[in-house]
């Protein structure tokens, strides 16, 4: 069988605010049925509303003990990046017994996430990144990228409004007509067309900023005035249709080109990402300084570094007046609909690499050569390198 051999955990995710699990009942029906024996944690389903026993009803073992779980399990399934469990005041990556293989979202680009790669490469674990699946056509059931961008940029426009000190549509009032927030989204992609089209529906008045023709196309379709930026299409579109990273001196200009229209925002959503490597810097402190007070940037791209040279992980604070909103996790927050479209690509993505109960990590193949990220003690990963050599030479 497909599975053979294969005993699979999914541990209750740690990181705080994670709500999102990595199966759901139906694909471990599906992981079971294909031969492989299924552990999942205790709770592990709980911020998405499944219960324990709708996991055991499809024939998964419920432990308590998340030790156990990563001691019998040959293949761990998670949402988020292994980090330090504070219960058990050790790494995630070290309660690996020693080899094994670990697919999640790694974000292994993003500095932060270095360490615990680290800890993976050295304990010998096969690791694989889901936010490295290519946009090809035969990977499109396995995207879950691009699953998680979509509520990404949803929530980015919900959350912009919320933190906003004024209205976003145009209001009536008994003193006069107060005028729509004034939004600017960053990245004309999946997150950044569902943040467009989401600040549209709350009434704002939206612009955009993409390198891409076609994505700044797909913005004009859902109303936004886009801002002309003309970026070589050879230097701006990568494989897959995914933006490029460009020579930094095209950064310097867009950054002088956005400046007044920074400004002139209420909010700013920063979508701007590289697949597997560290965000390009979009928003700089002296474009920040000078917004309206009340005014709020959300950078989407924190995962991976962040667009905004004042973001910070996981916080909330007010810089000169301007929120700058660095939340992680942003698909966490729609948690029923983010782990079910979640745990379906992951099962997709397991059932893609598994060949008669052996993973592939045949790097000919561009699915895997894109999300391998640890094999046989060794980081991988090509724009990991890449950001480790960058980071190494900053430190010089």
């Amino acid at each position: 069988m497909q599975f053979e051999n294969v005993t699979i955990g999914v541990p209750r995710e740690i990181m705080p605010g994670e709500k999102r699990a990595g199966a759901v009942p139906d694909t471990v029906g599906k992981m079971t049925e294909a031969g492989a024996r299924v552990l999942v944690e205790a709770g592990a389903g709980a911020g998405a509303f499944i219960g324990d026993d709708e996991y055991r009803e499809r024939g998964a073992e419920i432990l308590s003990d998340v030790r156990e779980l990563y001691g019998r399990a040959n293949l761990i399934l998670k949402v988020k990046e292994s980090r330090v469990h504070e219960g058990l005041e050790i790494h995630e990556a070290e309660l690996f017994p020693g080899g094994g293989i670990l697919i999640s979202f790694l974000h292994p680009a993003n500095p932060l996430n270095h360490e615990g790669l680290r800890i993976l490469a050295r304990r010998g674990i096969t690791s694989y990144t889901l936010d490295g699946v290519p946009r090809i056509s035969r990977a499109q059931r396995m995207d879950t990228l691009t699953c998680m961008s979509s509520i990404a940029g949803y929530k980015a426009a919900i959350f912009s409004a919320n933190l906003l000190g004024r209205f976003v549509p145009m209001m009536p009032t008994c003193f006069g007509m107060i005028e729509p927030a004034q939004f600017l989204v960053v990245g004309s992609g999946v997150a950044g067309l569902q943040a467009i089209a989401t600040a549209k529906r709350l009434g704002a008045k939206v612009k955009t900023i993409d390198i891409r023709p076609e994505a700044n196309e797909q913005a004009r379709s859902l109303g936004a005035e886009v801002i002309e930026f003309d970026v070589p299409a050879g230097l701006a579109v990568g494989e897959g249709g995914y933006a490029r990273r460009l020579p930094e001196e095209w950064y310097v200009r867009e950054r002088e080109l956005l400046t007044p229209h920074v400004e002139a925002s209420d909010a700013v959503i920063l979508t701007a990402l590289i697949p597997g490597e560290v965000a390009p810097v979009i928003v700089d402190e002296s474009m920040a300084s000078g917004m309206k007070k009340g005014s709020v940037i959300v950078d989407v791209a924190v995962d991976q570094g962040g667009n905004c040279t004042l973001t910070r992980g996981a916080e909330e604070y007010c810089f000169r007046g301007v929120t700058i909103s660095g939340v992680m996790n942003i698909p966490a927050t729609l948690p029923v609909d983010a782990t079910n479209m979640y745990a379906q690509s992951a099962w997709n993505f397991l059932s893609y690499i598994f060949r008669d109960g052996k993973n592939s990590t045949d790097t000919s193949d561009e699915i895997v050569a894109s999300t391998l990220v640890t094999l046989d003690g060794r980081i991988v990963h090509r724009g990991t390198l890449e950001a480790m050599e960058m980071e190494e030479a900053r430190g010089r």
